[in-house]
């Protein structure tokens, strides 16, 4: 009578835990869930658009909260989808910000008629305004993007990119992971 009392208690604890792995699964996929689509998410850099700052082959984290709390700004590296390939996602550089106006001029960048001088990414001489060589003007949400290898990069020069409402921005470019030897959190500016 003993051992069948005991068979019959340990049926409970058995059933107990299999519910227990199954919520602690449930809860480990949710969390996922959770965080790649609203916290953060890995993606790879692929071209050299984005050199000497990022290489091909970098594995990033984008951080895709701060722009919930706050605006983005000039030099922010940012990650946002091609709108004429889908699951395919541009890394550039933040250069023009709402209400500016952004022109193309010799290869030098102007924003408001100014020339920008403080830009140490894109030190080379542009060969190509593309539709920047008129005078672009940023509405209320929209930003001008461009590479840091300029004569490398499809940007908003590019009319297949064109400006990007702020919708449009996916998050920012947070650290690196891989290569392991270049680890660490990424200078915007």
């Amino acid at each position: 009578m003993t051992r069948h009392r005991r068979e019959k208690d340990s049926s409970p604890g058995v059933l107990m835990t299999l519910v227990g792995w199954i919520v602690y699964i449930a809860i480990i996929v949710g969390l996922t869930y959770l965080i790649i689509t609203y916290v953060g998410q890995r993606t790879r850099v692929s071209g050299s658009s984005m050199e000497t700052t990022l290489s091909d082959g970098d594995n990033l984290i984008v951080d895709k909260i701060s722009y919930r709390f706050k605006e983005p700004e000039r030099y922010d590296i940012i990650v946002f989808p091609y709108k004429y390939e889908p699951n395919t996602y541009y890394i550039k550089r933040i250069i023009g910000l709402p209400g500016e106006t952004i022109q193309v001029i010799d290869g030098c960048t102007y924003i408001d008629g100014e020339k920008l001088t403080s830009d140490v990414y894109g030190a080379e001489i542009m060969d190509a305004a593309g539709i920047a060589e008129k005078q672009i003007v940023l509405g209320q949400d929209e930003y001008f993007v461009l590479g840091d290898n300029r004569n490398h990069s499809s940007d908003s020069r590019d009319s297949s990119v064109g400006v990007l409402e702020r919708e449009d921005l996916m998050g920012r470019a947070w650290v690196r992971i891989y290569p392991f030897d270049r680890v660490g959190v990424i200078k915007h500016g």
